[in-house]
């Protein structure tokens, strides 16, 4: 098969990495790509916004499948236009991609299926928001309604905060995704992230994890997209998972089909666990970014067969295979992020650094010549194995300590909540 593979961060250097691995794949290609997807992928530098485009591209290379990492461009409706060319497309529709493109769409459907989730309520008046702030009082969480790059949810302390938040979405700060605004109550509980893959009407459970969103140790400083993930997430247990399949997943799944607008693809559900179970904070229409990179490490079968199942609805005949082991990605960010920051710098070091339990996934990279520069916000993923999270934590920190990048910084604690776990139930070392 001959794949094109849409995005260029560290989500689709490890999409790469893995779709790589299958038998079934012969060509493959990565518009942008970056310079670590560059090594097993040929880059063309596509306009994925200009869907001719991309039409004309699958057409002149034959490609089998199209495999569409990031989210704007599923929100945008790539997959539609894909398919009415009559090119197979790994992702939902623009209908069913609303799921991540609006906030309020997906309360909507929480209230269509009963699905256990925060309360709240939706404005498209600034007034009339910032009334209900004062009434609810904080702490509270403001949201922008469209996607707004991981930069539009403000988990306010105060009812300060709540009210700069309102006023900075009405003001255009996240620009058309702050039109409408989904103000919802504070959820006490811990952070967990779940995916599984559908084919519109089956749902298949891939595996748990558990990311990293702000930006410095001890969980301070602005929110970022992810300075590091961890998997399988501890706090996530098979009866959870199965509270969360039935609870949330299922009837999310049936609820699109029963509206004629069906879910293929992958469906990331952020969850908060609560002291009365699961509920959902937000679904995400592709895989997490630095989420995916532990997955792609632990997966053990075919990820090109498992996406042709879902593309073609036979998801209800498969398994997916993952590694015992934990696998733990440490983000390495340049200097600043996620303010303002330099591109260009160089990074040195990466030659040294590989085996078969640890990878480093390119998320923000260019090359010129023979240097390797960074070229984004987040930059690197330094991803690893190992027995236990401690372990695979151990030997990712040990490879980001081998890497020559004065420019950047990252987080050294990626992990705490699991191996504080493994420490008392005496499955890590003290």
């Amino acid at each position: 098969m001959k794949l094109l593979l849409i995005g260029s961060g560290g989500r689709e250097h490890a999409l790469a990495w893995a779709l790589a691995k299958s038998p079934k794949l012969t060509k493959l290609y990565a518009a942008p790509g970056n310079a670590g997807i560059a090594e097993i992928a040929d880059l063309t530098d596509l306009n994925v916004s200009d869907h001719d485009a991309v039409i004309g591209f699958c057409r002149a290379k034959q490609i089998d499948l199209v495999v569409v990492g990031p989210e704007a461009p599923l929100v945008a409706g790539i997959v539609d236009d894909l398919e009415a060319a009559g090119i197979k497309a790994f992702g939902p529709s623009r209908a069913a991609a609303q799921l991540e493109g609006s906030k309020a769409f997906t309360k909507g459907v929480c209230d269509d299926a009963a699905i256990p989730t925060a309360g709240y309520g939706r404005f498209a008046d600034c007034d009339a928001a910032l009334s209900y702030v004062r009434d609810q009082g904080a702490p509270i969480v403001v949201k922008a309604d469209g996607l707004a790059a991981g930069k539009g949810v403000v988990v306010a302390m105060t009812l300060g905060e709540a009210e700069d938040a309102v006023k900075a979405c009405f003001e255009g700060s996240f620009g058309d995704a702050g039109a409408e605004v989904v103000i919802e109550e504070f959820l006490q509980g811990e952070e967990a992230s779940f995916f599984v893959l559908s084919d519109g009407t089956h749902a298949l459970p891939l595996a748990t994890a558990q990311d990293h969103k702000r930006a410095y140790d001890g969980d301070e400083g602005p929110n970022t997209g992810g300075m590091g993930a961890y998997s399988p997430a501890p706090v996530l247990t098979g009866d959870l998972v199965t509270r969360v399949m039935d609870q949330i997943v299922n009837p999310t799944i049936k609820t699109l089909a029963d509206r004629g607008t069906p879910f293929k693809g992958v469906l990331y559900a952020g969850l908060m666990i609560t002291a009365a179970g699961p509920k959902l904070i937000e679904y995400n229409t592709r895989f997490g970014d630095p989420e995916c990179q532990v997955l792609m490490l632990r997966l053990k079968s075919d990820l090109l067969e498992l996406m042709q199942r879902s593309v073609e609805g036979t998801l209800a005949t498969a398994n997916a295979d993952w590694s015992h082991e934990s696998a733990l990605t440490v983000v390495m960010a340049a200097n600043g992020y996620p303010a303002a920051y330099e591109k260009g710098t160089e990074i040195r070091g990466l030659e040294k650094i590989g085996s078969e339990t640890l990878e480093v996934f390119h998320a923000g990279t260019k090359r010129e010549d023979e240097r390797l520069l960074a070229n984004g916000g987040r930059v690197l993923n330094v991803t690893a194995l190992g027995d236990t999270v401690r372990d695979a934590k151990a030997r990712a920190y040990a490879a980001v300590g081998q890497i020559d990048w004065p420019e950047g910084f990252c987080r050294n604690d990626i992990g705490w909540r699991a191996v504080e776990r493994e420490v008392a139930e005496g499955t890590g070392d003290e």
